[in-house]
């Protein structure tokens, strides 16, 4: 995790939280954050075979921030959590960058054996309060899951998914969304 990640952290909070007040106490108070940071020294132990160690970082990384992320999970840039409380990362899943989950949200899997069992979002990906994105599922860029909606199939980008089980009711091209600039 290097400076740069946490400055681009905080500005991307400072970005999606109308409440945020500075730096300092959004470095300080923000949980999400600190389970984000969290998973990014707990990921590389994962990945150098520090098994056991990253496993339990991510679980101490839970008890402290109430966000459960695996370390064999990949969180792509800007990914913000918004109020995480409850939120579940699976093993395998992949998060593309400037994606927002809001509290509640699992991104689990549904099977039980060592495969792809997560799903994979693109990016700018926001899922709703309560979602749960089961499966090895593709959801495309610029997809909105709207809040408690159970997704269990895959979803082209732009489309807008609701209910249970989800279903798309909108389609947007990349051209219609709001676009945020960020700089570095």
């Amino acid at each position: 995790m290097g400076l740069l990640n946490v400055r681009e952290d905080i500005e991307n909070a400072r970005r999606h939280d109308p409440a945020a007040r500075g730096a300092l106490s959004i470095a300080l108070t923000y949980s999400t954050l600190h389970a984000v940071w969290a998973h990014r020294v707990n990921h590389r132990l994962w990945h150098a075979g520090a098994r056991s160690i990253a496993r339990a970082g991510s679980q101490f990384a839970r008890f402290m921030t109430g966000v459960e992320i695996h370390p064999g999970a990949r969180l792509g840039r800007r990914f913000f959590i918004d109020h995480g409380m409850g939120v579940v990362i699976g093993e395998t899943a992949e998060v593309g960058d400037d994606v927002m989950l809001y509290h509640g949200v699992t991104l689990g899997g549904t099977a039980n054996a060592a495969v792809k069992r997560h799903p994979t979002l693109g990016h700018r990906v926001l899922v709703g309060a309560g979602a749960k994105i089961l499966g090895p599922i593709a959801l495309g860029d610029d997809v909105r899951v709207g809040a408690n909606a159970v997704v269990l199939h895959d979803a082209p980008s732009g489309t807008t998914l609701v209910g249970v089980p989800a279903k798309p009711v909108a389609r947007t091209s990349p051209a219609e969304l709001p676009q945020i600039e960020y700089s570095i």
